[in-house]
């Protein structure tokens, strides 16, 4: 149950945020400022030092707030995911698939989203139990790679995550994208301590969403 509720939500939210930086400090305040302009998925890439202890701020500030929901991404491996679980991670996002991370996660019912780029990729991935596929890097391809996917594994629900932008946020979703992963394009203004435009933007994103899913 509380995997399958885990699911829903990151459906609901629609984008979700992958969140980096070169310090700790950065990527918390990245976040914030992302949640403040209505994105409420929030992925925070292991590649950020103190990775884990971000994760169990986030969920700790954002505990009464059910509409947040924090992930961890860039899990390269089993320990990392259970690191990662027991800071408060509500999901996992791997840029490749590794079948000791989806045990782990199985094992606690958290969702595991891994990257593919193939449909034998894909076919591996939820065999062993993965609910959402995370095509990556989706700047290799057109939206319409979703339908010839789709054709053969109507089954499929797939996240595109790289190359996502408020241009063709649409074309991903209207192609059948369950959520989309938007990562570069929004956090630009982070690297410069602006924080301010990150808000915009993420508010700029979310209103994208609303319109489409009108």
């Amino acid at each position: 149950m509380k995997k399958w509720k885990t699911l829903q939500r990151l459906e609901s939210v629609g984008i979700i945020a992958v969140v980096r930086g070169d310090k700790k400090g950065e990527a918390l305040q990245t976040s914030h400022a992302i949640v403040a302009g209505g994105i409420k998925g929030i992925e925070l890439a292991f590649t950020v030092p103190q990775a884990n202890e971000v994760i169990r701020e986030l969920v700790e500030f954002y505990h009464d707030n059910s509409n947040i929901i924090v992930g961890a991404g860039t899990v390269l491996d089993a320990f990392t995911a259970r690191l990662a679980i027991v800071a408060g991670a509500q999901y996992i996002v791997s840029p490749s698939f590794d079948k000791a991370t989806a045990e782990v996660c199985n094992l606690y019912q958290i969702p595991y989203i891994p990257g593919c780029m193939t449909i034998t990729e894909m076919q591996k991935a939820i065999t062993s139990g993965v609910d959402i596929i995370k095509l990556f890097p989706g700047s290799v391809y057109d939206p319409s790679i979703l339908k010839a996917i789709k054709a053969p594994m109507p089954q499929l629900n797939i996240m595109p995550t790289g190359g996502v932008n408020l241009t063709n946020m649409i074309d991903w979703f209207n192609a059948g994208a369950i959520a989309v992963g938007v990562g570069g394009s929004l956090l630009a203004p982070a690297a410069s301590g602006n924080f301010d435009e990150v808000t915009k933007l993420a508010k700029q994103y979310k209103e994208k969403y609303q319109e489409i899913r009108k």
